[in-house]
């Protein structure tokens, strides 16, 4: 592998580190499909490979694109997002105190309000973009673990991760950060002190909305916990067997090339949607973090280089006819009525996606009934914000 230490992020993502296969000259990795791998006849396995659940050749690529990416030290893929941020939580012990935020992915609130917490760990939702709040909470010698989302999904809400990593820290607990929407090339929390990064490689980091998988990365650990952390997260991966495909993970790595490309051109249409909806007359709120009236715009300005990600929420307001649940009404009614924007649940492809989030998650939602999640894509911003423009123009007709 080529020397890269003056590469920006774009050549490193492009060119997959620059790898070629030294027996074929191959620029593009061959996808391994085998489950197991020969001993030697002296019964070692000097190959370093044993069986393909931990050790699978079509996870090497991928992984040391993503390592590179984050200044990390090493990176291990999953089966999906939830795979790779559940199996931070299944390294700790029953008993454990985590923090977690009250706005952050829902699948995974979910999960650890119902089967982390039946498991035993001690689990508590904290407003974590208040460093007053996250002190408070922290109970030093007990809390293992502080888990943030920034910017977390639906609302936005951005937290500091090096002022939460000092405060986690200094009560002797490691900071995961889940940092899906930001992407490697916007933030670097590793860089920011701290101890894990979560992407589901689902979102950006592959951005063709064609597979589903996640990533954990590891910086140089800062103590011994961190390092038995990280130890127990890889014998998760193998004994609980979440991992990747080794078809999915060459259809990662293909997507990487062109994460530079797509994060840009994101970040700057939904920079243009933001600014054009912002005060609209028939939108209440736009949520993004590219906003200067957003809570987080200043700290998002220290830690997100190169723009403020591709995904943001429009609050509409209610119809003539609205009524109490007008909002939530016009809402639905927008995204019907939205043709090039699909309606679908997920984010960070090519195609710009519109959703209803309250309908998505139900009873206990920290989304307000009125809020449309949008992602945004690589269409021409023109056609986005027409499309919008027209059904908003319907649904309040």
């Amino acid at each position: 592998m080529p020397p890269m230490n003056n590469w920006s992020p774009d050549s490193i993502a492009a060119q997959a580190l620059g790898w070629v296969d030294e027996q074929t000259r191959a620029i593009t990795p061959p996808i391994h499909v085998s489950s197991t791998y020969l001993r030697d006849p002296d019964n070692q396995y000097r190959s370093g490979r044993v069986y393909a659940r931990a050790d699978n050749p079509a996870f090497d690529q991928a992984e040391a694109v993503i390592t590179a990416l984050e200044g990390a030290q090493e990176t291990l893929l999953f089966a999906s997002g939830m795979a790779a941020a559940t199996a931070v939580f299944q390294a700790l012990q029953p008993g454990d105190h985590v923090l977690a935020p009250q706005v952050m992915y829902w699948s995974l609130r979910n999960w650890l309000m119902s089967h982390a917490t039946r498991w035993g760990l001690d689990v508590q939702l904290i407003d974590m973009a208040s460093p007053a709040a996250v002190q408070a909470a922290l109970r030093p010698g007990k809390t293992r673990l502080v888990w943030i989302e920034t910017p977390a999904n639906p609302l936005w809400t951005v937290t500091d991760i090096a002022a939460t990593a000092e405060l986690a820290h200094a009560a002797g607990a490691l900071l995961a950060v889940d940092s899906t929407v930001a992407t490697p090339l916007l933030t670097q929390p590793l860089a920011l002190g701290a101890d894990l990064v979560m992407h589901a490689a689902t979102k950006y980091l592959n951005g063709h909305s064609d597979l589903i998988a996640g990533s954990l990365s590891t910086g140089a650990p800062r103590s011994e916990a961190a390092s038995a952390h990280w130890q127990q997260v890889r014998k998760v991966r193998a004994q609980i067997g979440g991992t990747l495909g080794s078809f999915e993970a060459w259809l990662l790595l293909r997507g990487l090339r062109t994460l530079h490309l797509r994060v840009r051109a994101a970040c700057a249409s939904a920079q243009r949607v933001a600014e054009h909806f912002d005060g609209h007359p028939l939108v209440a709120e736009v949520l993004y973090p590219g906003l200067p009236r957003f809570p987080g715009h200043a700290i998002a300005q220290r830690q997100m280089k190169g723009g403020f990600g591709g995904m943001l929420s429009l609050r509409v307001k209610g119809g003539v006819n609205g009524g109490v649940n007008g909002g939530e009404a016009a809402a639905i009614a927008v995204a019907a009525h939205t043709q090039l924007w699909k309606r679908a649940t997920s984010l960070g492809g090519t195609e710009s996606l519109i959703e209803h989030r309250a309908s998505v998650e139900g009873a206990g939602t920290p989304a307000p009934p009125d809020l449309l999640r949008l992602s945004v894509g690589i269409e021409h911003v023109d056609d986005l914000i027409a499309d919008l423009e027209a059904a908003l123009q319907r649904a309040h007709a």
